[in-house]
């Protein structure tokens, strides 16, 4: 058949080899080239529609071993699919697979050897059709003096994810979320200007410009029936100033709220530069009832160190070890020690990064305090709050959520 998939088979044992032909065969798939090296597996790229829409990849392979490979095949932009089938260990796969999708390869899934014809038939029935690879652009950068000009001007806007309670659903709170509504570019994602404030001395600036919307916001909602606790993004050049507890402790008494209506969560994305400066600032804070959280932990350089020192109020599991934590025995067991230690320590936890039911039926039945993440919700402008909120009492009470039932 004219879209039959073109397969490559890349395994040092001839055996191997010959029992992956055969499964393939036997599954109907007759465009087969197998290989027993990376170099001639690679060199046969070069002929005329030498390019495979799948390769079934073995990982440890004398000479060119799998992860060479991988590494190839991303110089290559290699634009078909990887179904890694090795013998080695579900640790091992899954760090190959992950670093296959860190070059941006697609990858079909793992199987262990020697895989069964079902197996192996489930994974190629998911093949997409091949795509031509496209570099990723990268994300446009700004001039400081243009990011100070957004500053200045009023530029930038904050939008707000819900934060809700796993175990009744409801909606407790909101992260704050800065965008910058950009006159020509429309609406900039941080990651195009956050770096930029950052190396530049103006993080200090925009930070209190985005608290001090926060705020403002949170008074309107309570004013409006809703009582949410809003969370700021604060950096490590916030806390390298002891005048900033003062603005923190102003700007909410000029605003008009408790201070433990307000969260202060802390990213640690470089090591702190002046731990004693830092310890000065969030201990005053948290002295003054502001809610302290520890952000991505288990990522970067929030550790149990900083648990020791600095008395937080919450802690955030990072997405990484949220997401697909119900089906990944690995990150089951990451998620699961870092609620163990933060029960010990008297800390709630928000769990970052809830993408589907699966993650959010995992969280109903693990005990965890609070979730966010696009299965709640996307961040949305400030006056899409209240509407949205209705719209998930709904969606909880269909789904059995505040009767104890698992969302869907």
């Amino acid at each position: 058949m004219s879209d039959e998939p073109a397969i490559m088979v890349l395994d040092d044992e001839p055996f191997m080899l010959g029992v992956l032909g055969r499964l393939l065969a036997g599954l109907g798939y007759s465009r087969v080239l197998r290989f027993d090296n990376g170099a001639a597996a690679l060199a046969a790229f070069d002929a005329p529609s030498g390019v495979p829409d799948v390769i079934l990849l073995d990982i440890n392979m004398p000479s060119m071993d799998g992860i060479e490979f991988v590494r190839r095949l991303a110089q290559r932009n290699y634009p078909g699919s990887l179904i890694f089938v090795s013998g080695e260990d579900d640790r091992m796969l899954q760090a190959t697979e992950k670093l296959a999708r860190t070059h941006r390869l697609s990858v079909m899934g793992c199987l262990h050897k020697p895989p069964s014809p079902a197996g192996l038939s489930a994974l190629l029935e998911k093949r997409a059709p091949p795509q031509a690879a496209k570099p990723r652009a990268p994300n446009r950068t700004y001039e400081a003096h243009a990011v100070r000009s957004a500053i200045a001007s009023g530029e930038l806007v904050n939008y707000y994810q819900p934060k809700v309670a796993v175990a009744t659903g409801e909606v407790v709170g909101a992260e704050t979320l800065v965008r910058w509504r950009h006159p020509e570019d429309g609406l900039v994602f941080p990651d195009s200007f956050i770096p930029v404030a950052e190396a530049h001395g103006l993080i200090g600036e925009l930070t209190r410009a985005v608290l001090e919307g926060a705020l403002a916001q949170a008074r309107a909602w309570r004013e409006a029936g809703l009582d949410l606790r809003v969370a700021v993004n604060v950096s490590m050049d916030d806390l390298a100033e002891l005048e900033f507890a003062d603005f923190v402790i102003a700007a909410a008494a000029a605003a008009g709220l408790p201070a433990s209506s307000v969260v202060l969560e802390v990213t640690e994305t470089r090591l702190m530069q002046n731990l004693t400066t830092a310890l000065d600032v969030l201990t005053r804070l948290r002295l003054k009832r502001f809610r302290l959280s520890i952000d991505d932990f288990g990522t970067g350089h929030s550790s149990l160190a900083q648990l020791r020192d600095i008395p937080f109020d919450e802690l955030k599991i990072d997405r990484g070890f949220t997401h697909n934590a119900g089906r990944d025995e690995r990150l089951r067991t990451i998620f699961e020690g870092s609620l163990e230690l933060a029960r010990h320590l008297d800390m709630e936890v928000v769990a970052e990064g809830v993408e589907d039911a699966g993650d959010w039926a995992f969280l109903r039945s693990s005990g965890c305090h609070l979730a966010q993440g696009y299965f709640i919700a996307r961040p949305m402008p400030a006056e899409a709050l209240p509407g949205w909120i209705g719209q998930w009492r709904q969606r909880i009470d269909a789904a059995g959520a505040r009767r104890g039932g698992a969302a869907a």
